[in-house]
């Protein structure tokens, strides 16, 4: 009798790239419902819009007393990818954003989605490594860290956001990392909030300068 033919061994496989970009929406604020480029394949990993909406809400109602607005902060965008934090701030009524992504393809997508929106006068967009911050111009009430997932990037962002002016005191930074991940540690810095969103944690820390 013959053997049954042995079944293929299973294999992980990445999920077709499509010709098309994809797109994110605008959560809230003047720009709500209109759409965010998103690069096609895995060039970037935005923060999905349930998150998003999560953390500005946290953001928006949690920090109030404490003298925190989206309002009229001045915001950075740290590992940016699509510009998708940093644009929804804006939306918020941020007073203007800075977005820094060190991949000229993401580069370039940024400068689309703040064309689309025509915030030209309320965004700069730089070309700068995460993990090597250049020194700010001027310090930012908000900071965003969406870096890729466990590469070890968290901290020395942390550090460069400290030591190369790019916060006021009492500055909030929200940081996404994976769930797994211990929540993020750094000289200066209080772990004021951390929730969990399926793989994903975001931890709100204040730089106490």
């Amino acid at each position: 009798m013959k053997k049954p033919p042995a079944k293929p061994a299973k294999t992980r496989t990445r999920a077709a790239r499509s010709d098309k970009p994809g797109k994110l929406r605008i959560i809230a604020g003047s720009w709500r419902g209109r759409a965010i480029e998103v690069s096609p394949g895995n060039l970037v990993r935005p923060t999905a819009e349930r998150v998003r909406e999560a953390l500005f809400n946290r953001l928006a109602h949690a920090f109030t007393g404490e003298g925190f607005r989206i309002n009229g902060a001045r915001v950075v965008d740290v590992f940016a990818g699509t510009g998708a934090l940093g644009l929804e701030a804006l939306s918020r009524g941020a007073a203007h954003a800075i977005f820094l992504d060190r991949n000229p393809a993401a580069i370039e997508m940024i400068k689309r989605n703040v064309a689309t929106f025509k915030a030209e006068d309320r965004a700069t967009v730089m070309n700068a490594n995460g993990a090597h911050l250049p020194r700010a111009a001027v310090a930012c009430d908000l900071a965003f860290l969406d870096p890729p997932y466990g590469e070890g990037l968290v901290a020395p962002a942390l550090r460069g956001l400290a030591l190369q002016g790019w916060l006021k005191p009492g500055a909030l930074v929200a940081v996404e990392t994976d769930e797994s991940e211990e929540a993020p540690e750094a000289a200066g810095f209080v772990l004021i909030d951390r929730r969990t969103y399926g793989r994903g944690a975001v931890s709100i820390l204040r730089f106490t300068g």
